[in-house]
């Protein structure tokens, strides 16, 4: 901090996305009784306006040295704060402009108290689902049929979709499902919701499920499904499902985008 006093304060002037300038807030407040260094105190301040919609999809934030100038702290204090910002995709660089709040899908928060299927939980959260299905085939997997528990050479319908909600894609979907145990699944309509057209059919309706969950990275193929710039974490779904005679039916692995997909739970002793 240049002046040395314990805290400093400023007005951070901020653009519209219309191009005026107005001054709109009086809140990034740096302290000088902390060991937090300045460049972090900004970025957690920003961050914490542009989660909450303070600061919302389309603003401008003033350039590096403007705001530097105004708060009374370096340009490199600055610069590292827009630069951790920019790399978490919260801001976009705009050249001397200065920097673009992004606009991101809103955070999808299903719960996990029950078998329910997308296109279920979508229309639960008010959304649109939709799916885009890349690969739809019959064919043999010895390890695929490892997990169902049936011979190598038994038959499996494999479907690759993109599962959208309001148009945003929300997850890439690898599913496998026994055709043994279901034969109309083979040539049926699976452009709607595969658990709808299960329970139509005698012994597709299904009643159980095991899931796990677990953190990974997106392929270079699944960033340009989500359309990642750069890769972000991921949740890996992986699900074995079951009917009401405990015949396995499904399993699918899900990657669903860690950017706007949260599951909640609710937990009681």
């Amino acid at each position: 901090m240049r002046s040395g006093k314990p805290t400093l304060h400023g007005e951070a002037g901020l653009n519209s996305a219309g191009g005026d300038r107005p001054s709109v807030l009086s809140v990034l407040r740096l302290r000088g009784d902390t060991a937090m260094p300045l460049y972090r105190q900004i970025e957690e301040q920003l961050r914490d306006l542009i989660l909450s919609g303070s600061l919302p999809p389309g603003v401008v934030l003033p350039a590096e040295r403007q705001l530097a100038d105004r708060l009374g702290v370096s340009r490199v204090t600055v610069q590292r704060a827009y630069a951790e910002l920019c790399d978490d995709e919260l801001l976009v660089p705009r050249g001397r402009s200065g920097f673009l709040v992004r606009r991101h899908p809103e955070p999808v928060r299903p719960g996990m108290d029950r078998l329910k299927g997308f296109t279920e939980e979508m229309r639960e959260l008010g959304k649109i689902p939709s799916s885009r299905v890349l690969d739809r085939v019959v064919t043999e997997n010895r390890s695929i049929a490892s997990i169902f528990g049936l011979p190598s050479t038994a038959p499996f319908l494999r479907l690759t979709r993109v599962r959208s909600g309001d148009g945003v894609p929300m997850s890439r979907e690898i599913a496998w499902y026994n055709i043994r145990a279901v034969p109309a699944l083979e040539n049926g309509d699976l452009s709607g919701s595969v658990y709808g057209f299960l329970a139509q059919h005698d012994g597709g309706r299904l009643v159980r499920c095991e899931q796990t969950v677990e953190a990974t990275m997106p392929t270079t193929e699944e960033c340009e499904i989500f359309a990642f710039e750069t890769p972000l974490p991921c949740l890996l779904i992986k699900r074995h499902s079951y009917n009401q005679n405990s015949v396995m039916i499904e399993y699918v692995e899900g990657l669903f985008r860690g950017d706007v997909y949260r599951y909640r739970l609710n937990l009681s002793a």
